[in-house]
């Protein structure tokens, strides 16, 4: 059976398409897209297949087809693992020593963010290039809006993306999967639903039914304490909701029974902005052992503020709000934070901030984990104005600037500073201890291969 559609491509070749057919009529994949409304939408979310494990993947051709987990130590938590991990059970957030039960077998790398946000770089100007409208939300995810875009790239939109998606593959070496509706809510729905190498489609005519069947859950900020909430009232489908009146819901609920009501109808007027609606960037590690000291604390604090400190600059926001966060032993959470006098995304006043912070809590308490982020975004261009106050200001940052431009050719840890620097046989043999480790690295884990320098433990 095929069936004329008024647009249809191969997403492999990127053939259009005179009938729908299992396979592509030109080069025989099965991987054709078509849909009624394909070449009129044209908003977007595209979101990085397990980002880190698949630039860590990339460069390590012998974890291919392994089982792959981001993240390190007993005590730490799971930043992402790869769809092999992900079979058996093992997902973002989790604690480690969780995942390694339901997956021994799996290889631990620990994250390397420069890395990675060279990469969430690198896929954001591509984006950009295709259209000025594009909103980050995270290092590897963001919306684009590519209305009016056609009589420039002379394809529709669905095309535009398609094409996109095939590049970031071959040149990059990692995946990416596609959403694609007439807003943001119903596109980032999309994009969650074929990963990973998807390319998913909500139209305007199947927006109702779509949702209609989906659980409360599936509205984007509903957690799961509204969704009990919800339960007890006898709401769990989105298709419940869709029978209700606005009023009644605002009567009920409030300004969320307002947002409920417009979500499930797959209402959502929010344009696409550069700016972005990022709320937070952070940084954190939990300790092998409890740790009290400044000698201790002040180094790792630095190392999470160069992390904080690529993000922004990966991402193009400044941060005005600096927080400090620490657990300690007994679990009990301390947040302290600072508002600066004009935006940045330099690490050394983000360490210089956050080490401030930390110094009014070295009260003789031990810790489990520590933290450095930042909030109350503006654009980059904002960032570390001229400071009449400290001119040296100016130079710190021309320095800074020179250690990014070293470290993106040379490696993260090309250049350390004074608070980050260890020998190479200290950080080597920091690295063949873990190895060493019984379950928290896979006993065939070898090291990956040199890059100028030594690789991030």
């Amino acid at each position: 059976m095929s069936a004329r559609v008024p647009f249809a491509f191969c997403r492999d070749c990127l053939k259009e398409q005179s009938l729908v057919r299992p396979r592509c009529e030109a080069c025989g994949s099965p991987r054709v897209l078509a849909h009624d409304e394909l070449a009129g939408l044209s908003i977007a979310h595209l979101d990085c297949d397990a980002f880190y494990a698949a630039v860590e993947k990339r460069e390590r051709p012998d974890l291919a087809d392994r089982p792959l987990i981001i993240g390190g130590g007993r005590r730490g938590v799971v930043l992402t693992a790869c769809y092999n991990a992900r079979i058996h059970g093992v997902r973002s957030a989790m604690p480690m020593f969780k995942a390694l039960k339901l997956c021994p077998q799996a290889t631990i790398i620990r994250p390397d963010m420069a890395k990675y946000a060279e990469v969430g770089r690198t896929v954001r100007e591509r984006m950009r290039a295709l259209t000025p409208l594009v909103e980050p939300l995270s290092i590897d995810e963001a919306f684009m809006d590519l209305t009016g875009t056609e009589r420039m790239h002379k394809s529709p939109p669905a095309l535009v993306l398609a094409r996109l998606a095939r590049e970031v593959e071959a040149d990059l070496g990692i995946s990416v999967s596609i959403g694609l509706s007439h807003n943001k809510f119903l596109a980032k729905i999309a994009s969650d639903l074929q990963k990973p190498r998807g390319f998913s489609v909500i139209g305007r005519a199947d927006t109702l039914p779509f949702l209609a069947a989906r659980p409360i859950s599936f509205i984007w900020g509903v957690g799961a304490a509204t969704a009990q909430a919800l339960e007890r009232d006898g709401l769990r489908s989105i298709g419940q909701l869709q029978s209700m009146e606005e009023g009644e819901l605002m009567k009920r609920y409030g300004v969320m029974g307002q947002r409920l009501w417009r979500l499930s109808r797959g209402i959502d007027p929010r344009p696409v902005s550069p700016r972005g609606e990022m709320k937070s960037i952070s940084s954190e590690t939990t300790f092998e052992r409890d740790l009290s000291s400044a000698a201790d604390l002040v180094p790792l604090l630095r190392e999470l503020s160069e992390k904080v400190a690529d993000r922004l600059k990966a991402t193009d926001l400044a941060a005005q709000t600096i927080v400090l966060k620490l657990k300690g032993a007994d679990f009990r959470t301390r947040t302290r934070n600072r508002k600066l006098g004009s935006p940045t995304r330099l690490a050394g006043r983000i360490f210089e901030t956050g080490r401030q912070l930390l110094e009014k809590e070295l009260d003789g308490t031990r810790y489990r984990l520590l933290g450095i982020g930042c909030g109350d975004f503006s654009p980059a261009e904002t960032a570390d104005p001229a400071d009449l106050v400290d001119p040296a200001a100016a130079r710190r940052a021309k320095a800074e600037g020179a250690l990014d431009t070293v470290r993106s050719r040379f490696g993260a840890h090309a250049i350390d500073t004074g608070y980050t620097f260890r020998p190479v046989e200290e950080r080597n043999a920091e690295a063949a201890r873990r190895a060493a480790r019984p379950r928290e690295i896979s006993p065939d884990i070898r090291p990956a291969p040199p890059q100028g320098r030594p690789a991030r433990p």
